[in-house]
């Protein structure tokens, strides 16, 4: 029974992402997480990205922590540790069709011997001394005390809490620095409260997808969908069209795929394809710019629309939302000598008339 049981399943390829507590000190940078919310656990602690590069390119206000990813790549020194790190704009106005702006995207790599980490893996215990890196890192960079990215700005009157921009800092001071201003509680992290521009932490796990093996066919004629709908012939949509559109196709392949595991909240196959809820706004090749190394992009992961139930972002006028988000990454995870490289994400929305 066990030998037959071990025959009925197929890994994809692909590495799903799930969404689990944990305790703080795990997702602290010197664990290497793959996590959701709360603040960046960041990999490199020199030549952070932070104003203008984290500002949304709507509003112009800076934008929030998403998520981020630990991929490092097996058999390339350079990226040994490497993270991807996704940000996003906390207005939801900012949010039009297919219109990726309101996001950025950066990659963090280092060698096994660097500046910062042990050469070994870190311990699977609670290190006696976590240090404060929400607001100093080892490097000495200061954090904004908001949002955990770069902060330069002091508070005039403590000069101890730092923020990234004059939006963060007013909306601490409202929040509960005015009450701790120029008192020891004031500089202390013990004193957190909870933050309304963060979103709700999670640990990121992952597991490879797995379908039965009847399903393995199937599933690979949905891995190589044309989403292309102009490279079709006349006939052939008009053909579709008498009975069932290309776009719902599309989604109904989407459905399927994500049936087995429908918690998913992100799909991971570096140099794969995503898979597309709509047949409208598919990038082409061109479309995806190359890497500032001049190497092109490949497709890394995308975030699934799952992810948004538990972000509490929901609201009756405007909302943060998304169909998927694919992410886009250098083919040769080039070196940019402990810098975080940019890199693209495209966002594709439901078709209006599947979202209404």
């Amino acid at each position: 029974m066990a030998e037959n049981d071990s025959h009925s399943e197929k890994e994809t390829g692909v590495v799903l992402g799930f969404l689990e507590e944990a305790e703080p000190w795990q997702l602290h940078s010197a664990q290497f997480p793959s996590k959701v919310g709360g603040k960046p656990a960041w990999l490199s602690h020199v030549h952070l990205p932070g104003h203008p590069e984290l500002v949304c390119e709507k509003c112009k206000l800076p934008l929030g922590f998403l998520l981020q990813v630990y991929a490092p790549i097996v058999g390339i020194e350079r990226s040994f540790h490497r993270t991807l790190y996704v940000f996003c704009c906390r207005t939801p106005a900012c949010y039009t069709r297919n219109d990726n702006s309101c996001f950025k995207v950066f990659r963090s790599q280092l060698p096994r011997k660097n500046d910062f980490y042990a050469y070994d893996p870190p311990p699977d215990e609670e290190p006696a001394d976590n240090g404060d890196e929400q607001h100093l890192l080892s490097s000495g960079v200061k954090l904004c005390w908001l949002c955990g990215c770069p902060g330069q700005k002091a508070c005039s009157r403590c000069h101890s809490v730092t923020y990234c921009s004059k939006e963060h800092q007013t909306i601490h001071w409202k929040q509960q620095h005015k009450k701790e201003c120029c008192t020891e509680v004031g500089a202390s992290s013990a004193s957190e409260v909870h933050n309304p521009f963060l979103f709700p932490e999670w640990e990121l796990v992952t597991e490879p997808e797995k379908l039965p093996a009847k399903n393995e066919e199937s599933h690979d004629r949905l891995q190589q969908v044309d989403c292309a709908s102009s490279e079709l012939e006349e006939t052939e949509l008009e053909s579709m069209a008498l009975h069932e559109s290309q776009d719902s196709k599309v989604f109904q392949k989407f459905k399927t795929c994500i049936a087995t595991e429908p918690e998913q909240v992100l799909r991971y196959c570096r140099a794969g394809s995503p898979i597309w809820v709509s047949s409208e706004h598919v990038p082409s090749a061109a479309e995806v710019p190359k890497c500032l190394c001049g190497a092109n992009r490949n497709f890394e992961f995308q975030i699934m629309p799952q992810l948004l139930n538990h972000l509490k972002v929901d609201r009756p006028d405007a909302s943060i939302d998304w169909g998927i988000l694919a992410i886009y990454t250098c083919a040769d995870s080039c070196d940019q000598s402990n810098k975080y490289s940019p890199e693209f994400i495209w966002k594709q929305d439901i078709t209006e008339d599947r979202a209404n």
